[in-house]
């Protein structure tokens, strides 16, 4: 399915973005991608916590402890090990060293810089952070290469088909959800980094804020997220086949066809 039949249809109050990334020493010439449908910037904390996870391995002396916290931030997309990393290092410490990293700025959240959730990005941005994270880790940076291999245990409901929407069962993946009271959208998104050996890289991102099925759906939702239970079915049924459509034509505009390919 094209991007223009994937936005067609979408509510006026929807939000979508998807990019990719194309590019490694000794492949085809570098490709990029993105398409963009409502806000600018979109809160997508999930797909920042594996960049969180690899830049604080260089402020955490002890080895051990970085792992702790910094795995299940990743494998688990844990909000209290990723908020350990976040305060114990200090948000500016970490966005400063992803923008050194990897050329992309984020800033702080405005009000509370302990929210790391509130963080807000672009698509484009998360995809250009990912290709710098995979080549680092494929060039021998253990942190990236760790991080890259936590990747690649997310799996269960956490994915929400984005191993098979890229085609590619051994794909590094990193997906979230979240929808605050005081929103009235669900918040869904995934990355999806493919294997291509080398330095060689594939990237894709999709990220959406789609509203509500109805009043009911949201006072439910709210009811859940109180009493701790799982919400990502709610998250399928709202967001799931536009986030697996969005990575999907991401990757075809790519040009990749196949696991390996492209």
């Amino acid at each position: 399915m094209s991007f223009n039949e994937l936005l067609r249809d979408l509510d006026v109050s929807a939000s979508v973005q998807a990019a990719g990334i194309r590019r490694g020493y000794g492949g085809p010439p570098a490709r990029q991608v993105s398409v963009r449908s409502g806000l600018t910037r979109l809160r997508c904390a999930s797909l920042l916590k594996p960049l969180y996870a690899w830049v604080s391995a260089d402020h955490v002396a002890d080895a051990e402890r970085w792992r702790r916290h910094a795995e299940p931030a990743v494998v688990i997309s844990s909000n209290a090990d990723t908020l350990h990393l976040w305060l114990a290092i200090g948000p500016g410490v970490i966005l400063e060293d992803i923008r050194r990293r990897t050329g992309v700025a984020w800033s702080p959240p405005n009000g509370d810089p302990s929210r790391f959730g509130s963080v807000e990005v672009a698509a484009d941005e998360v995809a250009t952070a990912y290709a710098v994270l995979a080549q680092a880790g494929a060039a021998g940076d253990p942190a990236a290469a760790t991080v890259m291999e936590w990747m690649r245990q997310v799996e269960g409901p956490q994915t929400f088909g984005a191993r098979e929407a890229a085609r590619s069962p051994e794909a590094a993946v990193k997906c979230g959800w979240y929808g605050a009271p005081d929103e009235t959208c669900l918040r869904t998104h995934a990355v999806t980094v493919l294997p291509r050996g080398g330095t060689r890289t594939t990237v894709a991102v999709a990220m959406t804020a789609l509203p509500h099925t109805g009043t009911r759906e949201r006072a439910l939702y709210q009811e859940q997220v109180n009493q701790g239970v799982s919400v990502e079915a709610a998250h399928e049924k709202v967001a799931g086949t536009v986030l697996r459509g969005l990575l999907a034509a991401t990757l075809a505009e790519l040009g990749h066809t196949s696991a390996g390919a492209a």
